[in-house]
């Protein structure tokens, strides 16, 4: 580490948090049901967009797990500086990192159903299980490497995956095979991977492999992050922001031709477009929130972001369906084919209302 840079709280990454945990609290499915409901070629095009692609391609949807990725990061130089400016010892911070990586997996089994204790077709990685492998891996480098270099483990990363890649032969269908049979990470999950795998049948979606391409999301989030905490202008940081997001975008494009764009394998072409997307995207919340001052607005969002792992969990366990019913299970079934995107706002709305109850009291939940 360089410095120890002052840690001020950023309102536009709690926004974003928020925003993105939306879409996966309720907002894809009310969208889907609505976009369904209004049934033109333009607003089933949009709903296509709440869904990914079947193999390689890329849809807005894509985006949203790649975004938090990448807030993960933004938030890591604030945290370690905070702790850092209390006299914290790296070990200290080892401790921390160590316990966070092993709390945000335990939540992941218990998401994918371990008090089930069917141990053979229980799901061994996921969403929770990919932060926080992928925190770990980050927060390593960030805590051993100074910053200037980030950029190089970043690129290093995603080249040295790449190259695993194109060089080392899957048997029967020979290297670089990215065919959703053929690939080198459905490969190891089969070989490696126990339980059941997500979201396509040879491999898993969050498999072993792709763990490691997917941390340079999060260290491009930390890149970011410890800009946005130096002391230079903001219009300094954002014309910076501008152009790595526009340069990673460009770079994704033209990769795509040779290394195509796929969620599934977490290409580099993936990384460095999901990267590139997400810096724009939270240049615009930064403008809007922290530098202009609109922030009234992502209120709604900023009460989601402040509990993203608490609602992701719970909507795991519990059907918040159920209280929903409670109040319009005598009418809704009476709305025709409306009643579905009613419905899915009606949840939408009982998971924010409780989000809403723990922000009033303050209760946050901290892994």
């Amino acid at each position: 580490m360089e410095e120890k840079p002052k840690s001020t709280r950023v309102k536009s990454i709690d926004a974003l948090r928020g925003f993105d945990m939306f879409w996966i609290t309720g907002g894809d499915a009310f969208f889907i049901s609505l976009f369904t409901f209004l049934g033109t070629p333009f607003f089933l095009g949009l709903a296509k967009q709440l869904d990914h692609p079947a193999w390689t391609g890329f849809h807005y949807y894509d985006i949203i797990f790649a975004l938090f990725l990448f807030i993960v990061g933004l938030s890591l130089p604030f945290s370690i500086s905070k702790r850092m400016e209390r006299g914290e010892t790296k070990q200290t911070l080892y401790y921390h990192i160590f316990r966070r990586t092993i709390l945000l997996y335990l939540l992941g089994m218990v998401y994918n159903g371990l008090f089930n204790f069917d141990f053979e077709t229980l799901r061994y990685t996921g969403v929770l299980h990919r932060i926080a492998i992928t925190y770990l891996i980050a927060s390593i480098v960030v805590l051993n490497v100074r910053q200037k270099y980030l950029i190089v483990w970043a690129v290093a990363i995603t080249l040295i995956y790449w190259l695993v890649l194109l060089l080392v032969p899957v048997p029967g269908f020979g290297a670089y095979n990215l065919t959703p049979e053929g690939n080198l990470s459905a490969y190891l999950d089969q070989m490696y991977l126990p339980g059941s795998f997500c979201c396509y049948q040879f491999g898993d979606n969050e498999g072993l492999l792709t763990h490691i391409p997917a941390s340079v999301n999060v260290l491009i989030g930390s890149l970011i992050g410890f800009r946005l905490i130096k002391k230079d202008s903001d219009k300094s940081k954002i014309t910076t922001f501008l152009i790595a997001g526009s340069a990673l975008v460009v770079v994704a494009l033209l990769w795509n031709i040779i290394y195509p764009i796929n969620k599934y394998l977490w290409t580099g072409s993936f990384v460095s477009l999901t990267c590139g997307i997400s810096i724009l995207t939270f240049t615009l919340f930064y403008w809007i929130i922290d530098v202009k001052g609109y922030s009234k607005w992502a209120f709604p969002f900023t009460v989601i972001g402040m509990n993203s792992i608490t609602i992701y969990v719970l909507q795991g366990v519990f059907d918040f369906g159920i209280i929903a019913k409670i109040f319009i299970h005598g009418f809704y079934t009476e709305m025709g084919s409306f009643q579905f995107p009613f419905y899915e706002l009606c949840v939408l709305t009982v998971k924010w209302l409780f989000l809403y109850f723990l922000y009033k009291k303050q209760i946050f939940l901290k892994v």
